[in-house]
Order: structure tokens, then C-alpha cells, then sequence
């Protein structure tokens, strides 16, 4: 075993040596390219001497491939996984005709950063650049060979990108996150953005302050100010964003204050304001752990008090509505009653004594005689009496299972939202039960409760939806999103439509002008209990199943129909691509081709328009391009250097590698797409950025306008068929951003 062990840490020894003397390969490279560029400019006339030293020195790199074939050896160590890196995907494909589309689930690789070089060796047709030492050769298109040059700069877009539309609500595990306003929009936040969402006039205003998740919100007693907290975070260049709150004008959009820069850890959990003083103070608890309780004067950035609020976790914070001095917090096997002296923080714990202490509290809110009233997770609702910290009032059994939230609305109804059972219950100022509703099952239990206009309410849910109605009339939704990390996003190739899928097995239709799920589908279709590599079509009309197929042994990563419909690509994780005859309008599929060839897993494909070639990227950086008919392998560069494609996906070819900056790891740009017109290149990458260029993209490092919104990374990109929009898609945040082109 240890001569096993031995072998292995040589090999990976070796591995790392052939890197490193690539790099320096490609480093020797990019400066004798420079040195030669240099003599060439000093030496005028004579400036075809120098390139031939250049092309001397260059004898030791890698010979020119026809396609881009590099072959990695297997490495037993693995390399550590990115931050930032996804460790799943769910990807979809909408066929460019009437036809069904396909979903897939799939998984990511994981990588370490390594820089990047570029080299070009025009007069030989190509470009290479060097993605962790493995070198990733483009064909130059001999239209444009003759006058390419890799100095040349590109030009920024005309066009920008304005966000119109957020998808999505992040009820799953965050509280208290849903007010109405006097301007009639609800206010809540998903990813870094916090949305203002008129109901009546369907518009949305944005604040977009925030550069990672946001986890809290507060309104102020003027119903104008709002203050909302956020995560910890990393910028692109690996510094810390430190946590923090932001204190902003609901109605211009504009910060007033940044509160906690470099005092709060890790998040900030929970913000309140205080009610009874004319709102002049806040107080935020953090995530560290201790659980940091702070106060502030918000209006002067000065903190005026903190404590050590609790080691286990804390879910809300108030203070009393009519005794400024007195913050409650709630969470883990506590209540606690705090009273503010000078720069202190006094403690008291609320007293359960006979009875039934609950692991949880999970929610506070205040009746109208000041008493305080918690829901915990054992389903009870005790009511404290005002002053004290002893109960007074109890209804045991208010609902099966936790209760995630309570609201008092303006006549004194006390209305309770259950996490399990979803009851909506209603009680009068006795605490006795007036009514109930239940919210439909596929919405999931309730999150948040908001008086609306009349007897309406609204609900937030922990399935990332928002409903709106009342007892009598039942819920009705307004807000829908995904529950889990989401990667599938293709647009409809003839309407105002798309559809996403996700890790919650739930596939989106989206009307993109109404901002509504035309059909929602939840797939329930296990092929094993290990690993699902099974890709489904389902009619985009009805979204009933079509069939289901399965492909090899790996996870399904990327699926495309051919431009003529007749064609359907399969890219897995076995390093094949399968190809589909298409018959019977979508609805028949038959194996004809499978494409042998790549050394690691393939992630991206493209159809050429004539839909007689494919060509694929693959985990290792690879480029290689297939006849679709018969799944033969191209390797004549001259065959496929001048191809038009269909749609560009590929995140490497020659007419994108402008969008990878340096430093690039390989894993760092999860997606690209080209808009209709063929004008503009979007890329979505593992900062949260939404990237605009111009297309094509073929100069290095190629300049762009950068898009902040997702606070996860970017996992797919797409324009709708008539220009008008770009949808991007987050993992983790389950975000969906709708951005119109100006």
C-alpha cells in the first residue's frame, strides 16, 4: 500500500511539473511573441528577420492540431475545489422548431485558478491560448486571416443592459422579508437585489446596493426608509466584502447610509427598526458565533450598544412598539428580553416555567396592548405579558408543526401561518379561532404574512413563491421561482417565452411579457437510486411527457436540437455526444450517431446552420467538431474553419475567446450566448456577473459592460428570439433576472 502511495504522489509530481513547464512554454511564448512584434516595429523593412529566431524558440511548444485534441492524463490526487465552483447542474434545451424540449441533470467538474496566456500564429491560420497549461487551439476563418491581428482592440457594445424583471422570492431561509408599502408595491428580496413589486400596475423597481445575498429587511415607522443586510463576500480580484447594512429611500432608490462596514461577521441575520422613537435607532444581529446583538443611531453610522446575543442561532429581532429601550430576540431555546441602558445591553430570558419549552421560537410579533406574542416550533403560541417576560396566555396546539409566522393586522386579528401544515388561521382578540385557509400544497408551507388591501393577504412561502388573497376567496400566485440550484435556461426560438429547470426537478414555461409561469412541471421520473442520466422531452404546449431516454452510464450535461429540427445532441459526462434522428414531430427519437473522441466530460455544443456538423468543448478544455450524420470525428481544420453556426454556446472557440480574462481558471465563464441579430455576446461567470460584448469576440481580454444582480455564479445565459431581452440564471441564489437592451 505504500509503494501505491508512493506511485501515486510521483505521478502527481510529474503532473504538476508538465504544467508548470507548460506555462512557462506559454509565458516564453507570449514574450517572444511581444520581443518579436517589438524588433519588427525597430527594424522596418527588415522586420521578417526577427520572427524567424521567434519561430525557432517556439519549435518546443505544442504542435499545431487540426482540431483541439489535448489529452490529459488521468490524475489520481484531483485537484481542490474553487469557492465558486458548482458541484451540479440542470440544463434544457427548447427545440428551434414546434417541437418538445429536453432537461437533463448533471454534475460539475472542480478545478484550482492558474493563470492564462494567449499566442497567435496568424500566418499559420490559428489561434492558442492556454487555459491551466492545457493549450486550446481556434481556427482562424479565412475570410478574416489575411487582416487579423492579435493586437488589435475590440470595441464595447453599443447596446447595455437594464434589469426589468426579477423571478423568484427567498422565502426557503429567510424570515420576516415581506412588507407592503403605502405605494401599493411589496417589497422582498431574492439573490442581491431587493424588488419593489407593484401588484396592481405589474411593474417592478429594483435596489441594487447589495453586491452578495441579501438574508434581511426592515421598513421604518415613515413607511419610506428601508434597511437591508447582507452576507460576506468576495470580488472577482479575491478581496472580502465585508457584511453590512444599508439604509436606503424606497422611493428614489438612493442609499442614505452604510451601516457595520468591518463590525458585523459573517451576515447580517436579522435588522429592526425602533418604533417608538420616531425610528432614530436600529438593531442588526450578525452571524458570528456569538450572534452579535448591535444597536445603532442609523442617521449618525454610530454604534450605540452591543452583547453577545447567543450561541446558537438567532431568527428575529424587534423592538417593542411602544417601549423604546426594549429589543426582543428570538431563535434556538430562546427568548430574551433586552433592555437598552447607556451603552449596555441587559438581559433577561423569557420564563416558561410549566410550560412546554420549545426548541424553537420562531416568530414575534406585538398585540395591540404591547404584549408580545411568539409562535414556536412546536406548533404553541404563547402570549407575554406586556412589561414582563412571563406567559400569560397560551394556545397550545395553534398548528401541527412549527409556526413560521405571525402578523397583527390593524383591527387586532391575530393571524398565525403554519410550516407545516400550511394553515392560514385567524384569531380574534380573545385568541379565538375565527377562520383558516390552507395554501395550495405545491406553494409549500408559509414563510412571511403581510396585511394587503381589504381582508387580503400576502403570503411568502418557503418554496420561494408569494400569493395573494384571503380566507374566502383562497391564494392565488404572484411571485413563483425555484427551490434549488438551477443550470437549464433555453428561450422559445419564435415567442416572447422560456423555460427553466432545476435541482428542485421543477421545469418553468415563462411569458416573458406577463412575468407569469405559463406551465409549471414537477418530474418525478427516477431511472436509479443513484445517479439520474435520464433526459426527458416534454410538449412546450401542454407539458405533458413525451418519452424518456437514458445515455450511457455519467450524468446528461448539455442538450441541442439541430437548426432543420431533425437532429437531436446529447452531451454527457462519459465524454460522448449521442445524436438523435428526430421523427413524428418531437415525438419519435432514435439513436444514429455517437461521438468518440474526448479525453474528460462534455459541456457545451453548438449546430452548424446547415445542421450537418456539431461542435463541442469539453471539461478539458477541449474543441473538437463531428459530422452529425455519422458521428465522425473532423480533423481537418480547413473542413470546419469557415462553418457558420447556428447559436454560440461553446464558452471556447475563436469567436469568443475574447469574454476569459486573465487569470481564468477554465471553470471561471459558465456560459456564453450570441444574440439573434449576431451583434452581442453575453457570458454569465462564478462572480455573479452578467457580462455584455461585442460579437465576435476574437481579441484577448476584449472589453465589456458588467452586470451585478445574481449573488451566486452565473450558471446560464440566453436572448429571447426577437432581441428584446437576456435572461440570465443563477445557481444557488434560484434566481432568474429578466435584463431589456438599450
Amino acid at each position: 500500500m505504500e509503494m501505491d502511495d508512493r506511485l501515486s504522489h510521483l505521478e502527481q509530481r510529474v503532473q504538476l511539473q508538465e504544467d508548470e513547464i507548460q506555462l512557462l512554454k506559454a509565458a516564453l511564448a507570449d514574450a517572444l511573441r511581444r520581443l518579436g512584434c517589438y524588433e519588427e516595429q525597430g527594424q522596418g523593412p527588415k522586420k521578417r528577420a526577427a520572427p524567424t529566431k521567434v519561430r525557432q524558440l517556439l519549435q518546443a511548444l505544442p504542435s499545431k492540431p487540426c482540431s483541439n485534441g489535448y489529452v490529459q492524463q488521468k490524475r489520481l490526487g484531483g485537484y481542490p475545489s474553487s469557492p465558486s465552483s458548482p458541484k451540479k447542474e440542470v440544463l434544457l434545451s427548447i427545440k428551434r422548431v414546434h417541437c418538445p424540449f429536453v432537461i437533463d441533470i448533471a454534475l460539475m467538474s472542480e478545478n484550482v485558478n492558474l493563470p492564462f496566456f494567449t499566442l497567435s500564429l496568424v500566418e499559420d491560420g490559428y489561434v492558442r491560448m492556454f487555459l491551466r497549461g492545457r493549450p486550446v487551439t481556434m481556427h482562424i476563418p479565412d475570410k478574416i486571416r489575411d487582416s487579423y491581428s492579435l493586437d488589435s482592440k475590440a470595441e464595447l457594445p453599443e447596446h447595455k443592459l437594464k434589469l426589468q424583471w426579477v423571478y423568484g422570492y427567498r422565502g426557503r431561509d429567510c424570515r420576516c422579508n415581506l412588507y407592503l408599502l403605502p405605494t401599493g408595491e411589496i417589497v422582498y428580496f431574492i439573490a442581491s437585489v431587493v424588488v419593489l413589486y407593484n401588484v396592481e400596475e405589474q411593474q417592478q423597481r429594483h435596489y441594487l446596493g447589495h453586491n452578495d445575498d441579501v438574508k434581511c429587511l426592515a421598513v421604518h415607522p415613515d413607511m419610506v426608509t428601508i434597511a437591508t443586510g447582507q452576507v460576506a463576500g468576495t470580488s472577482k480580484d479575491g478581496k472580502q466584502l465585508p457584511p453590512h447594512v444599508r439604509v436606503w429611500d424606497s422611493v428614489s432608490l438612493n442609499t442614505i447610509h452604510v451601516i457595520g462596514m468591518g463590525v458585523f461577521d459573517r451576515a447580517v441575520t436579522c435588522v429592526a427598526f425602533c418604533k417608538s422613537n420616531g425610528g432614530a435607532h436600529l438593531c442588526a444581529v450578525d452571524d458570528a458565533n456569538d450572534h452579535i446583538l448591535s444597536v445603532w443611531d442609523w442617521q449618525k453610522e454610530k454604534q450605540l450598544a452591543d452583547v453577545k446575543c447567543s450561541n446558537d442561532s438567532v431568527l428575529g429581532v424587534a423592538f417593542h412598539p411602544t417601549e423604546a429601550n426594549l429589543i426582543v430576540t428570538c431563535g434556538k431555546s430562546h427568548l430574551n428580553f433586552w433592555t437598552i441602558e447607556g451603552k449596555t445591553l441587559t438581559k433577561r430570558q423569557g420564563l416558561f416555567e410549566k410550560h412546554e419549552k420549545p426548541k424553537y421560537v420562531l416568530c414575534i410579533t406585538f398585540a395591540e396592548n404591547g404584549d408580545v406574542i411568539t409562535g414556536d416550533s412546536s406548533g404553541n403560541i404563547y402570549i407575554w405579558g406586556k412589561g414582563g417576560n412571563r406567559i400569560t396566555h397560551v394556545i397550545p396546539g395553534a398548528h401541527e408543526g412549527g409556526i413560521f409566522a405571525l402578523c397583527l393586522l390593524k383591527d387586532g386579528t391575530l393571524v398565525s401561518g403554519g410550516g407545516k401544515d400550511r394553515r392560514v388561521v385567524y384569531w380574534d382578540h380573545d385568541y379565538r379561532k375565527q377562520n383558516e385557509g390552507e395554501v395550495p400544497e405545491m406553494y409549500g408551507p408559509v414563510r412571511s404574512l403581510e396585511e394587503g388591501k381589504q381582508d387580503r393577504l400576502f403570503v411568502g412561502t418557503t418554496r420561494n413563491a408569494i400569493l395573494q388573497g384571503s380566507i374566502s376567496e383562497g391564494f392565488w400566485l404572484m411571485v413563483q421561482g425555484h427551490t434549488d440550484e438551477l443550470w437549464g435556461l433555453d428561450a422559445h426560438p419564435s415567442m416572447n417565452q422560456f423555460a427553466t429547470c432545476g435541482q428542485d426537478k421543477l421545469v418553468h414555461l415563462w411569458d416573458s411579457s406577463s412575468f407569469q409561469p405559463l406551465w409549471s412541471k414537477y418530474i418525478e421520473v427516477l431511472i436509479t437510486p443513484l445517479i439520474d442520466v435520464t433526459w426527458l422531452v416534454l410538449d412546450a404546449d401542454t407539458s405533458d411527457l413525451v418519452s424518456v431516454h437514458t445515455d450511457g452510464n455519467e450524468i446528461i450535461s448539455v442538450v441541442k436540437y439541430s437548426p432543420d429540427g431533425n437532429y437531436l445532441a446529447v452531451g454527457s459526462h462519459d465524454n460522448f455526444v449521442y445524436i438523435y434522428a428526430v421523427t413524428e414531430n418531437g415525438r419519435k427519437y432514435s439513436r444514429v450517431g455517437k461521438c468518440t473522441g474526448h479525453s474528460s466530460f462534455v459541456t457545451h455544443l453548438d449546430w452548424s446552420t446547415d445542421s450537418q456538423f456539431i461542435v463541442t468543448n469539453s471539461g478539458d478544455y477541449e474543441i473538437l467538431f463531428w459530422e452529425s450524420s455519422s458521428g465522425k470525428h473532423v480533423t481537418s481544420a480547413d473542413a470546419v474553419r469557415n462553418l457558420d453556426w447556428a447559436t454560440s454556446t461553446c464558452v471556447l472557440g475563436f469567436s469568443v475567446f475574447g469574454i476569459w480574462p486573465d487569470g481564468a481558471d477554465g471553470t471561471d465563464i459558465n456560459a456564453v450566448c450570441r444574440s439573434p441579430d449576431g451583434k452581442l455576446l453575453a457570458s454569465g461567470d462564478d462572480f455573479g456577473k452578467v457580462n455584455l460584448f461585442s460579437n465576435p469576440c476574437s481579441q484577448p481580454r476584449a472589453p465589456s459592460h458588467i452586470y451585478g444582480g445574481h449573488s451566486s455564479h452565473v450558471t446560464n445565459v440566453a436572448f429571447l428570439h426577437d432581441n428584446s431581452n437576456l435572461i440570465s440564471t443563477g445557481g444557488k441564489d434560484t434566481s432568474i433576472l429578466q435584463w431589456m437592451l438599450s
